[in-house]
């Protein structure tokens, strides 16, 4: 006869269970979503927080490291949302895109630019709560528990055909000064033949200790094309930002993203992909500029399940002080997706003693003609290159930022969307102008 083992809930835990008791009532959706949200969240109850012992989860034990939850955000107050159209941060465009305000996960279309959405582009609050390959992330708590609790989102209709110019903007706006978390799940579908850029940015000014747990799905038909660039923009050093990206594509289509984290405390970005028709291409890129205690976690599985795809994965991360980053990466080639080509790369600088670099990518191949590989590279700034540099007269804190910058750089240079490109350009120069500024 065994004995049965209790595992003892944390305070976390135990927090989560009072709020979904707290809120589950005032939330949105009939019944049905009523129904998928218990499901959602017994599941969450029997499995817990992600820990170490969790395959997808071994290198950011959430378990042990999301100590306390906050409440649950309130719907924002008109007033507020109001004040945010003239605030300074959102009243400038510095280009023609077009901006869809999400505040504290509440879609707010008073401030948004619906009047300049051209022809083909449907815009509303999130109706339909369904997730593009949502199967790969069926097991995930986080995912889980952003079913349980979401609270709105925003939902985009790119028609088919539509050749959409200026890049919708989605902006997830995170209360001054509130002690609360966020669950948003916000959708694009892409019509066949379409194209579309999507910019996302989550914003929280150093006042706001948050957490949010955000889901995005993509849709995108055959022949569609899609660019996506994401900035996750916490500048509270406390900040938790739990991201799931879900992307299934078509036939003949392509899709390309690419994430930005420079600022916040507790990061977490994971992919879902799945080429569900022949000959479409994707590609996932990154670079992660880390300080502090920052703890940033990278987490994505491409599924090919039909045959002639390429997938390419890049990420590079410049880690200094404390700070941990993580990369984990699986590919998966299944039976019959013959002609499959997929290459993965992590790539990272530590420019510290106590700065930590974790990389961990994985084939999974059940078919027998493909091109797929994968590596991962840690180190420091080169001596040579520095040595260089120094002897035409550069000091040595100007020759490492130039260095640093031109690494970051050559990735970011493979966005599409050239704004995009020189935002997060000016991002990488102030990062290490802050750096160079604190020794």
């Amino acid at each position: 006869m065994s004995a049965q083992i209790h595992v003892m809930k944390t305070p976390a835990e135990t927090a989560l269970s009072a709020e979904y008791a707290r809120v589950k009532t005032s939330l949105p959706g009939d019944e049905s979503v009523a129904k998928l949200r218990d499901a959602a969240f017994g599941q969450f109850e029997k499995a817990g927080l992600p820990h170490r012992r969790v395959e997808a989860w071994h290198y950011t034990d959430l378990r042990s490291m999301l100590r306390d939850v906050m409440p649950v955000s309130a719907a924002p107050l008109n007033a507020y949302v109001a004040s945010l159209a003239k605030h300074p941060a959102f009243t400038k465009k510095a280009h023609d895109d077009i901006r869809l305000f999400l505040v504290d996960g509440v879609f707010a279309p008073e401030i948004s630019d619906l009047a300049s959405l051209p022809k083909g582009v449907l815009v509303r609050a999130q109706q339909g709560w369904k997730l593009a390959a949502g199967d790969l992330g069926a097991n995930d708590s986080v995912v889980a528990l952003n079913t349980a609790f979401m609270q709105g989102g925003v939902e985009v209709v790119v028609e088919d055909g539509a050749q959409i110019a200026a890049p919708l903007h989605i902006i997830t706006i995170l209360s001054d000064g509130a002690r609360q978390s966020t669950f948003s799940r916000s959708s694009v579908s892409v019509g066949k033949g379409a194209r579309v850029t999507i910019i996302e940015n989550h914003h929280a000014s150093r006042a706001s200790a948050h957490q949010l747990n955000a889901a995005m799905s993509f849709q995108i038909g055959d022949n569609a094309e899609v660019e996506h660039v994401c900035r996750l923009a916490h500048d509270n050093v406390d900040a938790v930002d739990l991201t799931s990206l879900f992307v299934e594509v078509g036939a003949h289509a392509s899709f390309d993203t690419f994430g930005f984290v420079d600022a916040g405390g507790l990061i977490r970005r994971q992919f879902f992909l799945r080429f569900a028709g022949e000959h479409s291409k994707a590609a996932i890129r990154g670079v992660g500029l880390l300080n502090g205690k920052q703890h940033v976690d990278t987490t994505l599985v491409v599924d090919h399940v039909a045959p002639h795809c390429e997938s390419r994965e890049l990420f590079r991360h410049i880690v200094d002080e404390e700070a941990t980053g993580v990369f984990q990466g699986k590919i998966i080639v299944r039976p019959g997706a013959q002609k499959t080509d997929g290459v993965m790369k992590s790539q990272a600088l530590l420019l510290s003693e106590a700065s930590i670099m974790n990389n961990k990518p994985e084939l999974e191949i059940f078919a027998d003609d493909v091109i797929c590989g994968h590596g991962a590279t840690v180190g420091q700034l080169d001596e040579d290159q520095l040595f260089y540099l120094m002897a035409r007269g550069l000091p040595k804190p100007e020759a490492e930022a130039l260095l640093l910058e031109a690494f970051a750089d050559e990735v970011i240079e493979m966005i599409a969307h050239e704004p995009s490109q020189e935002d997060l350009k000016r991002q990488v120069k102030l990062w290490l102008g802050a750096r160079a500024r604190a020794e």
